[in-house]
């Protein structure tokens, strides 16, 4: 990545093209917040990698929570309630969890949801596109427990919250699907994403009612290699249930939770200074980040990621790639990006599906503990 501090320009020369980034506000440097990487997608060449979110690079769970306190500050005071917070599948959940818990501690009317790409085999309420993604459809669940779906079906404010906005395509394709499927109270809506490269469209399109907050606001342009070969993608699109189906009673989001209870591995000990990585799988990784969250604030040096079906060339902010069968027994490859085998004095993975549903090959490459949600 090249970098021109005065005018705040980033670029990067990807094997498709080249990716130039104009940063026109950010409240922390730019060089903190995000990298380059390229996918393995034909559909779209470059990827902004977070060094913040806990996805693609370990990060302190202190750091993420610090973002999660930044955007939560910045939604306004006044939205009307009841307040639907979501969080997009998969890289998003736990920062829309993160958000929500800020958020959700000044007013008691917020209730989180995120959009899914695992069924529970309870009723479906909305299902949108992310048209560029490995994995476009996305699932929305009709909420089980009756006072989280008086409060869904009765939103007035909608918060979106993804990691980053190229477009905003997607946003508008989820506000859409949410209306037609019969929020049709709602009154405003808020983007809540570390990066914004949309320059208004959600707004432009939805109308002054929308209000988009970031911790970063900038431009792109791609030019596009148009002799480059395009890259085989992986098959990792499935919606479906899978060997290892989920329960609706032990749920963290995909049903809509009020608060979610720091469950995992309550008598874990640590040693102080002790360098512990948590990582989370797919779309499980809030009740893993609150154990990452305990560890660390009990003395240990804790990083948190998670596992991701997301398919990224190894290069620029991807230094380093494991592949690996899913844990729900899907059949579909996933990734852990940047962690090195013995990088880390104690690697936990924490998994919602059973023990032995989660690939040994990744438990045996990392020497990791995996830790069941049993709740």
């Amino acid at each position: 990545m090249e970098s021109n501090a005065a005018t705040q320009t980033l670029s990067a020369q990807l094997m498709r093209g080249r990716l130039d980034v104009k940063v026109d506000n950010s409240l922390i440097d730019p060089d903190s917040l995000f990298g380059f990487a390229e996918r393995r997608n034909p559909k779209r060449a470059f990827l902004f990698v977070s060094k913040v979110l806990g996805r693609h690079i370990p990060v302190r769970p202190s750091t993420m929570d610090a973002s999660f306190e930044s955007l939560a500050a910045q939604i306004p005071a006044d939205l009307p309630g009841p307040v639907l917070v979501i969080g997009m599948a998969e890289t998003a959940v736990g920062l829309g969890a993160g958000v929500h818990r800020a958020y959700s501690a000044t007013r008691p009317d917020a209730v989180y949801m995120v959009s899914t790409r695992h069924p529970t085999g309870t009723e479906l309420f909305a299902r949108f596109e992310e048209e560029h993604s490995h994995a476009s459809a996305h699932l929305i669940h009709m909420p089980v427990d009756l006072d989280v779906r008086e409060m869904m079906l009765n939103a007035r404010s909608l918060v979106l919250v993804d990691d980053e906005a190229s477009t905003g395509k997607t946003f508008i394709n989820l506000h859409r699907a949410l209306v037609d499927a019969g929020l049709t109270q709602v009154e405003r809506v808020v983007t809540c994403v570390l990066t914004d490269w949309s320059a208004g469209a959600v707004r432009n399109t939805i109308g002054a009612s929308t209000h988009q907050v970031s911790l970063l606001q900038g431009a792109y342009t791609f030019l596009e290699d148009t002799d480059a070969p395009l890259p085989q993608m992986p098959s990792v699109g499935t919606v479906a249930a899978g060997e290892w189906p989920l329960s609706p009673q032990n749920d963290w989001g995909r049903l809509g939770v009020r608060k979610v209870e720091d469950t995992l591995a309550p008598d874990l000990q640590i040693k102080a200074g002790e360098r512990i990585l948590v990582v989370g799988t797919s779309e499980f990784v809030w009740r893993p980040f609150l154990l990452a969250e305990r560890l660390e604030r009990a003395g240990a040096d804790v990083h948190f990621s998670s596992t991701s079906r997301s398919p990224i060339a190894l290069g620029h902010a991807i230094e380093h790639a494991l592949s690996f069968s899913d844990n729900y027994g899907l059949g579909i490859p996933n990734f852990l990006y940047n962690v090195r085998p013995g990088q880390f004095d104690r690697v936990l993975i924490c998994s919602e599906t059973p023990a032995q549903a989660v690939p040994a090959e990744l438990v045996e490459a990392l020497n990791a503990q995996v830790i069941v949600d049993a709740q």
